[in-house]
């Protein structure tokens, strides 16, 4: 290939990957971000919404619920609008996005404590705990996510597709909701760890919009003097650097354990395993260095373990010992396993018996209170009867239930059951304001009197 093809095809190749051939309007970008960045009126109440209808998905495990909150949330407005201020040097809008960013920010904590305060159900389901253990694979997430949510602001088109993508792969709204269940729940390392790892995405999606802007060339604001200038990158450094070092280490635990993980069962499957034999449990003790495995079937002979523990620094296990329990020992941890199972399972089926006798029992309790209350009640107004209506000689109140011979349902009521001293029947009026009384005095939705 000569200079003249080389070059053509380095240019071809630079044409590609040419970000300013499609970029738009400087000013139209930089309005339009900031419009996003406004968090006032109808946005709020849209973040209100999102926040409950992702705190709904958190509480319930629905995946695809939590997407459809992340999609409709404001929330990557005023994150933009600081990465954009930043990245032009825009003190007025870092200033603006700040302010709503801080206002969405306790909106949506608060909102989802509040949800979580007053909802029957708070236990700790899989999409809650992914967002209270930030690693770097989030931070890389939110870098990246970040990135192609400013090219795609900054280019023609807009590639209508990608906002919402960025949304729901940064994932801002659940670790806000996370926090707010923290709250709610007493649970503050839930909140420490969700809302660390929302700062995480706002931080490098802001970062990465910095760095777009400037990669695009946008025209920056001039600081009054270099020494500011210095000054506000080495805080945005700073502020980049602290927030990776956590996730950092974490991610560096992760991958320990992977690791580990990895080796040790590399370790039994060449080292261990053996035609006849099952390796029932590992576990790995990491406080006391120890190994310790469960076997069943053929015996591994104390040659083959002792060669086994020769090998494991090969594994990365140098510093681990080995303990292989098998034969009677195997056979009595796993009976004891059984045991604890069975144990386990005849408690919950206990409990779940006695529950159901609670209930039993209440009910039985509620019918024969109604029973007796009409017995009970009829005797306590006897004293007022003769004063009120000394005509009538005997009452009697009991809980009636009508069936319909065209319907099932069953129309409970009180009846009255009378007696005048003459055996003539209760004049109308009389009537009326006997019915009217001991409706009130009995509390009951309707009476029917029997009897003169």
């Amino acid at each position: 290939m000569d200079m003249t093809d080389k070059d053509g095809f380095l240019n071809r190749l630079r044409s590609h990957f040419d970000l300013m051939a499609d970029r738009e309007d400087e000013q139209l970008v930089i309005d339009e971000i900031s419009r996003g960045a406004v968090f006032r009126g109808a946005n709020v109440w849209v973040l209100i919404f999102a926040i409950f209808i992702a705190s709904l998905g958190l509480n319930v495990n629905s995946t695809a619920v939590i997407i459809g909150a992340m999609l409709i949330s404001p929330l990557m407005g005023p994150i933009i609008g600081m990465g954009l201020a930043v990245g032009t040097n825009d003190l007025d809008l870092l200033k603006r996005s700040f302010r709503n960013y801080a206002v969405a920010t306790v909106v949506s904590v608060a909102t989802a404590t509040v949800y979580f305060i007053f909802t029957p159900y708070k236990e700790v389901q899989s999409e809650l705990l992914a967002r209270t253990s930030p690693t770097l694979y989030d931070v890389m997430i939110a870098f990246f996510g970040g990135a192609a949510g400013i090219v795609a602001l900054c280019t023609k088109g807009k590639a209508g597709n990608v906002i919402p993508g960025v949304a729901i792969a940064t994932a801002l709204m659940p670790p806000l909701c996370t926090a707010g269940f923290g709250l709610a729940t007493g649970r503050f390392l839930f909140f420490l760890g969700a809302f660390y790892l929302f700062f995480i995405n706002t931080v490098f999606i802001a970062l990465a919009t910095t760095l777009g802007v400037r990669l695009m060339q946008f025209r920056q604001h001039e600081f009054v003097s270099s020494a500011r200038a210095r000054h506000a990158r080495q805080v945005l450094m700073g502020v980049v650097t602290l927030t990776m070092i956590p996730a950092a280490v974490m991610t560096w635990q992760i991958v320990k354990n992977e690791i580990l993980d990895k080796n040790v069962k590399q370790f039994i499957a060449t080292e261990l395993q053996q035609k006849g034999t099952q390796i029932m449990q590992t576990d790995i003790d990491k406080d006391a260095q120890r190994l310790n495995i469960v076997a069943i079937g053929r015996e591994i002979t104390e040659a083959t373990q002792e060669a086994a523990r020769q090998r494991m620094a090969h594994y990365g296990l140098g510093d681990y010992q080995l303990r292989v329990i098998q034969g009677a020992q195997s056979d009595s941890i796993i009976m004891l396993n059984n045991e604890l199972t069975q144990a386990t399972t005849n408690r919950e089926a206990d409990r779940r018996k006695l529950l159901e006798l609670s209930a039993e029992n209440t009910e039985l309790t509620r019918r024969l209170n109604e029973y007796t209350s009409c017995e009970i009640l009829a005797a306590e107004l006897r004293p007022e009867l003769e004063v009120l209506f000394p005509q009538v000689a005997t009452l009697s109140l009991v809980r009636t239930a009508e069936c319909g011979s065209d319907t099932a349902a069953v129309a409970h009521f009180t009846t009255a059951i009378i007696a005048t001293n003459d055996g003539k029947d209760l004049p109308h009026d009389d009537r009326q304001r006997l019915a009217q009384w001991l409706k009130t005095r009995t509390q009951a939705d309707s009476i029917a009197i029997v009897g003169k």
